[in-house]
């Protein structure tokens, strides 16, 4: 018996020597996740508070109406704290709110380079497209808002249908009264006649103009400025042919024709593309009273 309690022993203590050093460098290995650990929970407050700031911060107050649902029929304005980063637009914020906060947040956007023309709505008092406005350049708290003088159907989204059969009343599409001899032949327009309709060609379609006009939103059956911009692009095109030009001349001199507008320049001051609407109105005015005149 005596001869076999020394052999217990060591082989004990060969064991503890074994597992010792293991259980130290587990230790080790222990305390740098939890200083890791540390670090990160450190990082996430610094996040969090820099993201509090007031300059790393931006307040959005964003119109919110559902006809569907019970509670959220009567409209309101709902507010989101966004992160700011440089070169955000209202639209960028907007996605945000809606990834983040509230996913039933419904607006219309596509291409975000303001070329669809989806995404024009009421911000800060003003129509704007909001893939085009920088949260840098409005004052806070943002205020955005559907386009006014539009039935809303949701949020920030506007029934289109009356804009859309305005600008369809003045055919706004190319109709020539002469092609060309050759089949490959061009439908060739010389350069001063293409600088006369460069800018007519750049609308997209958004309705800010249409929204801005306090004679739309009193008189339904106005043309309104977009619709009219059109029929000057194409009544002014010379490729159209002198036929065409009259019967256009027709649809826009009508009551609630060109004849509508008082010329208040609000159509322009909003227009994304700096179509000079007011002056364009005011030329086919001009087209009008000379198709008119009679000399015998």
């Amino acid at each position: 018996m005596s001869t076999q309690i020394p052999k217990q022993t060591e082989e004990s203590s060969e064991t503890e020597a074994e597992t010792q050093p293991a259980s130290k460098g587990e230790e080790r290995r222990a305390e740098k996740r939890r200083r890791a650990a540390e670090r990160r929970e450190q990082r996430q407050e610094e996040e969090a508070e820099k993201a509090a700031a007031d300059d790393s911060t931006v307040e959005l107050k964003v119109f919110r109406y559902d006809p569907q649902v019970e509670g959220k029929q009567e409209p309101r304005f709902d507010t989101f704290h966004v992160p700011f980063t440089k070169g955000m637009t209202v639209l960028d914020a907007l996605m945000y709110a809606r990834d983040t906060y509230d996913s039933s947040l419904t607006f219309r956007h596509s291409c975000r380079q303001a070329v669809c023309g989806s995404d024009a709505m009421f911000v800060n008092g003003g129509q704007k497209l909001a893939c085009k406005t920088q949260i840098s350049d409005l004052e806070e708290p943002i205020r955005v808002e559907p386009l006014p003088h539009a039935e809303v159907t949701k949020d920030l989204v506007v029934d289109m249908e009356h804009f859309y059969e305005q600008m369809e009343a003045v055919e706004p599409y190319f109709q020539t009264d002469e092609y060309p001899d050759g089949e490959l032949e061009e439908q060739r327009q010389d350069r001063e006649n293409r600088e006369k309709i460069k800018m007519s060609t750049r609308c997209i379609w958004c309705g800010a103009c249409m929204s801005s006009c306090n004679i739309a939103a009193g008189d339904n059956e106005y043309l309104g400025p977009a619709a009219i911009n059109k029929a000057y692009r194409f009544a002014m095109d010379e490729r159209e042919g002198e036929e065409m030009k009259q019967k256009r001349l027709e649809i826009i001199e009508q009551e609630h024709g060109v004849w509508r507008c008082q010329t208040q320049f609000s159509c322009t001051e909003v227009c994304p593309k700096d179509i000079p609407l007011t002056e364009h109105i005011q030329e086919l005015k001009r087209e009008a009273v000379k198709n008119n005149l009679k000399f015998w």
